[in-house]
């Protein structure tokens, strides 16, 4: 498959010769990324993405926000998953976003985590969200350029599962530092990641590393840790890859609580703390 299919020259595209590629500049794909709001400076985009549904993305993308919030940074999640943003509720955000001159004002969590949602735009935050993709595509673009974020080092954004319309349009719209992918441990975790790797491969956006979601349940009673899903097969893919393991995240009930209390802010996720430090790296080499 061609490197950038965007190029007049596509059929002949490689990875080495598109490094010097007028295209490349635009974002690897021949578009132009989509302008930063003005009264805002985002100085790291991270993506948080999954090859399919139900592996607790949107779990992981605000445990990573919480974890960099606690290590001293100024944080921001966008919830690109238009259609069951999940974010808002964790958070203990509600109501509506005001409008400016400037643009959106995000609403903050009660730790100053600043939040931008779909759920922050409707009158009832229970009215389901019936759009076709072209429109939740518009919607996503809106979050970045019409959204004022402020002074934000990192801004996670919480992309829908799969491949579709939501993470192309962030690959090609966004200014994305690098990705984070969430999987769990079956053993189809292999195609799982894989197919979010190759997408980000095909659209020249890094990925930073993998995070295993249900690793475990350990016994309140005993301590052994029981695999409910099966033995991990993440060390496999990850060396495959050549990807470092940023985490397995337990089953934690306590997680749960806090996310159905809106006060997931309050958690602390020691299994994470690779990935604070590979997060805080790329700070260190702006």
């Amino acid at each position: 498959m061609a490197e950038n299919s965007s190029c007049s020259s596509a059929s002949s595209c490689s990875r080495e010769s598109c490094e010097g590629c007028p295209s490349k500049a635009k974002g690897g794909n021949g578009i132009a990324k989509e302008p930063m709001n003005p009264s805002s400076n985002v100085k790291k985009v991270i993506g948080v993405v999954s090859g399919k549904g139900g592996v607790g993305k949107s779990f992981v993308t605000a445990s990573l926000a919480c974890a960099m919030k606690q290590a001293g940074y100024k944080v921001g999640i966008m919830d690109a998953d238009i259609t069951g943003p999940s974010i808002p509720k964790m958070l203990g955000v509600h109501g509506q976003v005001v409008g400016t001159e400037e643009g959106m004002i995000p609403l903050e969590a009660e730790n100053g985590i600043k939040v931008m949602s779909v759920n922050l735009l409707l009158d009832n935050e229970e009215d389901p969200v019936i759009w076709r993709g072209p429109v939740i595509a518009g919607v996503v673009k809106q979050f970045w350029n019409e959204t004022v974020w402020g002074d934000v080092d990192y801004l996670f954004v919480d992309m829908p599962p799969g491949t579709g319309d939501v993470p192309l349009t962030v690959f090609q719209s966004l200014p994305v530092d690098g990705i984070v992918i969430v999987t769990s441990p079956q053993e189809l975790v292999q195609m799982i990641v894989k197919k979010a790797y190759n997408m980000a491969e095909m659209m020249h956006v890094p990925v930073l590393g993998l995070i295993e979601n249900f690793s475990y349940l350990k016994c309140p009673d005993c301590g052994k840790e029981i695999k409910l899903f099966g033995e991990s097969h993440i060390e496999d893919v990850a060396a495959e890859l050549t990807l470092p393991v940023f985490g397995k995240i337990p089953l934690d009930p306590a997680f749960a609580e806090k996310a159905d209390e809106g006060k997931f802010y309050e958690t602390e996720n020691p299994y994470l703390q690779t990935a604070v430090r590979a997060l805080s790296a790329m700070s260190r080499i702006m």
